[in-house]
């Protein structure tokens, strides 16, 4: 499978479907000649990559057995194609779907809809599914959802604000899924976490009132830390006061180097390094913000007339997700019938089951495993816990508190005729405290 095309929200410098973007493609691996490809979004702008690698199955389709790759993406489609031709095996519509009004944009007029399997995560968000676990959490989510874009699949990024449902983090996500094939079901984890994309005008960056190290951190920093330097409480740290926590050098070395999921921008200049770390840690000369001699650089232009905000999930004033539950789930899908067997809540807030409120699932990242034994182990939830699933009804059997969050997929395996199950636990997404530990299950001798 392939990734979006860049930049990730606005495609004025892209016009067209975009292939081979958002595909997943059949190659002969002795030539690497192309054999066939699917497109998964057309011309995408929501930053819709295909985030897991796909499962190769076997199915029994129409009477036959067919080779086919399953494919599940951010969006919470599940596509089934043929392995052979890349044909699907169920019915896939183009729908029309909004345009934008973003000038300069030419947003894709359809988008593929698969018909079976129905999508394993909600796709849209209006007034019917805002969060009921408080009526202040209610209130306060109405207020908001009225001034942003929803309601539909596929609206375009938007200045006003428009609702992403499944979030940036799917749906699925990169943990993948697990197939069965003494059943021919696939199990997958996903997220029903919505998030909130807004673009802004990008020639203010270009004003010659706004510091060097400004108009830096807004091209470079401003798409994950925010424009405002905050971040968002689970994946991007915010910046404020960072000088509290770290030196100079230590800024300077994690803009070079990168760190962690942060990628490395050593391809910008020392000099143009030294100010954003002057403006970070608000050591700017104010009153020379735009020196003659500062000249833009590649770094500080802006390429596209239309950047977003950042990365904002749509959250409660509590911090727990604008929908109503369930925010993360485990599913069962039979790909021979397109049909789901079941679906459950995958993790749990403990201070809400308190509350007389139904587990309502966590956000998770990591996938699952599925044992010949009749299991499915899987982590991944922000309640840190461990799994095991009944593969046939979806009961859990087992949970235990990993050390840190278990942001992996398990594997199994045997040695001397034992079978053990293992899980990094590394923890640190979603705000949760790092770990380090490898922990491995296995039956009392």
């Amino acid at each position: 499978p392939t990734g979006s095309p860049s930049y990730d929200f606005y495609g004025s410098n892209r016009p067209g479907e975009n292939l081979f973007g958002n595909c997943i493609i059949a190659l002969k691996a002795a030539t690497g000649e192309r054999v066939w490809h699917y497109q998964t979004v057309h011309h995408d702008i929501w930053d819709r990559d295909l985030p897991c690698q796909p499962n190769l199955v076997t199915v029994t389709h129409q009477g036959k057995k067919i080779d086919a790759v399953a494919q599940a993406t951010k969006s919470g489609f599940i596509f089934l194609l043929d392995r052979e031709t890349g044909k699907p095996l169920f019915p896939v519509e183009e729908r029309p779907v909004p345009p934008s009004d973003l000038p300069g944009e030419q947003a894709w007029p359809t988008q593929p809809f698969p018909l079976k399997p129905a999508p394993f995560a909600r796709q849209v968000f209006t007034e019917a599914d805002i969060t009921n676990i408080s009526p202040e959490a209610k209130a306060h989510v109405t207020t908001r959802l009225k001034t942003v874009r929803t309601g539909r699949s596929f609206i375009p990024p938007s200045k006003a604000g428009t609702v992403i449902l499944p979030g940036f983090d799917g749906g699925a996500e990169w943990g993948g899924n697990a197939f069965d094939p003494e059943s021919s079901i696939l199990y997958i984890n996903a997220n029903e976490m919505p998030w909130i994309l807004t673009m802004v005008d990008t020639q203010n960056k270009t004003d010659k009132s706004i510091s060097p190290g400004r108009s830096l951190y807004a091209a470079n920093c401003a798409a994950c830390h925010g424009q405002d330097r905050l971040g968002d409480q689970h994946s991007y740290p915010s910046l404020v006061n960072i000088g509290n926590r770290l030196q100079r050098q230590d800024i300077d070395k994690i803009i070079k180097n990168g760190r962690g999921r942060m990628p490395s921008f050593s391809h910008i200049p020392e000099q143009n390094r030294q100010q954003i770390v002057n403006y970070l840690l608000n050591r700017e000369d104010k009153t020379n913000a735009a020196a003659p001699e500062t000249k833009p650089t590649a770094s500080t232009t802006p390429e596209f007339p239309y950047v977003h905000t950042g990365y904002h999930r749509f959250l409660d004033p509590n911090g727990y997700p604008a929908i109503k539950p369930p925010w993360g789930t485990l599913n069962a899908v039979n790909l021979n019938t397109g049909e789901y067997m079941w679906q459950v809540p995958l993790g749990e807030f403990k201070e809400l089951t308190q509350k007389g409120i139904l587990p309502t699932g966590t956000e998770n990242y990591g996938g699952p495993v599925v044992t010949a034994g009749g299991l499915v182990f899987i982590g991944a939830t922000k309640d840190e816990k461990f799994r095991a699933f009944d593969k046939k009804t979806g009961k859990v059997l087992f949970e235990i508190t990993l050390p840190a969050g278990g942001y992996a997929t398990p594997c199994t395996y045997m040695v001397n005729g034992k079978q053990y199950v293992v899980i990094s636990a590394g923890g640190s997404k979603m705000g949760t405290k790092a770990g380090d530990a490898i922990v491995a299950f296995a039956l009392p001798d």
